[in-house]
């Protein structure tokens, strides 16, 4: 990769007093689907579950969590895309399958300028590195170490190729001037479940909410975390600054979307209720434990932010070229 310095901002949302979503349907007893584009267990997952509760009391009607891996999340996205829009199915979308996959796969199923519409972002996290208990590496120079001693021969796992795991593994070659094997799985889940069990000799970038039941029981070990300082949630884990790699400073997004016809009305009504949930002092306390950050954006500001993603990840994936076969 040429020089690259990567540091995505995240965001949430603002909008007016919420109402219910069931006042402008017909269909008041169908429930909303919130659409996770991977397995549960990861961080996607995690937060839409932490949501919907809140969300069903806000908006009046249920709220369910749809798991639809595969394909690094275009088959969530597809989904969502060809589904009605009346506001029942919303993508809970990431910077995986909207901000990397246009850049990456040339003929995907989806577009996401023309198909859908920004509702609410949601919130952020840091990547971190993690390993299995037994393994040697215990600082993040600890891989750099090993993997320039075997080049190529260690093994990184991610949730699929393109995903958010996947870039931040490439930036930390590119930044570190290594390179790992990449194993992909379809979804976060899989690939720690495969860590713990049969591959105790792999690694994974993977995002802070979806790392840190595994490493409380213990299953699983944080290296290093990418955010600017420490973490609350695991405040003995450096960053990955602090332990000599400058520069590297990686957030994961999370955002709501529909399909591009809903009404506008709609879509209003969802972004006020998340931005309600959001300021709940219990969200933001669940939110923080998870090593999630919320931040204030409004609609078009969300837009706006998903358009530079997408422009700098097209940046990242050419310089690293990424090939969806990989």
């Amino acid at each position: 990769m040429k020089s690259l310095s990567v540091a995505m901002v995240a965001m949430a949302l603002i909008g007016a007093a919420p109402m219910s979503i069931c006042s402008a349907q017909t269909s008041g007893d169908k429930p909303i689907s919130l659409i996770v584009p991977f397995s549960p267990g990861g961080g996607t997952d995690i937060l839409s579950r932490m949501l919907a509760p809140k969300l069903a009391e806000k908006l009046g009607t249920s709220v369910v969590v749809e798991n639809r891996p595969g394909a690094a999340g275009a088959i969530a996205a597809q989904a969502v895309a060809r589904s009605a829009p009346d506001g029942r199915t919303l993508l809970v979308g990431s910077t995986s399958e909207i901000g990397v996959n246009p850049s990456l796969y040339p003929k995907l199923p989806y577009d996401v300028g023309r198909d859908f519409a920004p509702v609410a972002a949601l919130a952020d996290t840091p990547m971190v590195l993690v390993v299995h208990p037994t393994s040697p590496i215990k600082r993040a120079q600890d891989l750099v170490s090993l993997a320039k001693a075997n080049p190529g021969k260690l093994l990184f796992a991610s949730a699929g190729v393109g995903s958010g795991a996947h870039l931040a593994a490439e930036l930390f070659f590119h930044v570190t001037g290594t390179k790992l094997s990449h194993v992909p799985y379809k979804g976060v889940g899989p690939a720690m479940a495969e860590i713990i069990g049969a591959q105790k000799d792999m690694m994974i970038f993977t995002t802070l909410p979806s790392s840190t039941s595994f490493a409380k029981s213990g299953q699983l070990r944080v290296v290093a975390v990418s955010s600017k300082e420490r973490m609350s949630i695991v405040p003995d884990i450096p960053t990955f600054i602090e332990s000599g790699v400058p520069g590297y400073e990686v957030y994961y997004w999370y955002g709501l979307l529909v399909p591009s016809a809903t009404p506008i009305d709609i879509r209003r009504r969802i972004h006020a209720a998340v931005n309600e949930v959001l300021g709940q002092p219990d969200t933001l306390a669940n939110l923080a434990r998870q090593g999630l950050q919320p931040n204030v954006r409004t609609a078009e500001e969300f837009d706006a932010f998903i358009k530079a993603d997408m422009a700098r990840w097209a940046v990242v994936v050419k310089a690293a070229d990424i090939k969806p076969d990989q």
